[in-house]
């Protein structure tokens, strides 16, 4: 026999329904007990979690097989490990490197650093559009840009 493919039962509905207004009320209050940084500009550790967390949410939505209790102990546990591992960072210097990237610096004195946007696969032309959205058209105006840990680029005037 095959697999329902648009309809299988209202019980499943309802279980997608009930579960999920559930672990989703949870996940909002997780977040919220966990503080700001929880939520703030992502870095790749922060992406990192917050995919798995969409996964673990969608895992325990769709599949019946995932009871809501467990799902929502594997939600507390990745909100509980990213609040540990940002609490460490914040009273480990050696702790935090380990965890976060470095900002790296992409253009110095107006100058273009080739070598560190080859290093960082960032174009001369992602460049400018930060230069733009700074308000800034001539790189002769700028005294750096920096490539922050979260992706963003930080444009520094003269």
């Amino acid at each position: 026999m095959t697999e329902p493919m648009l309809f299988d039962s209202w019980a499943g509905l309802f279980r997608v329904l009930v579960v999920g207004v559930a672990a989703y009320a949870a996940l909002i209050f997780m977040l919220r007990a966990s503080g700001k940084r929880t939520l703030s500009k992502m870095n790749a550790f922060d992406l990192i979690v917050t995919v798995a967390l969409g996964s673990t949410l969608a895992t325990v939505l769709l599949s019946a097989t995932v009871p809501l209790a467990e799902g929502l102990l594997g939600l507390a546990l990745l909100v509980y490990l990213q609040y540990a591992i940002t609490w460490l960072s914040v009273r480990s210097a050696r702790f935090r490197d380990l965890i976060k990237g470095e900002p790296s610096l992409l253009v110095h004195d107006g100058q273009y650093l080739d070598g560190a946007m080859r290093r960082q696969r960032v174009t001369r032309e992602e460049v400018g559009a930060a230069l733009r959205e700074s308000g800034r058209q001539d790189l002769e105006d700028v005294a750096s840009v920096v490539l922050e840990t979260d992706g963003s680029m930080t444009v520094i005037g003269r």
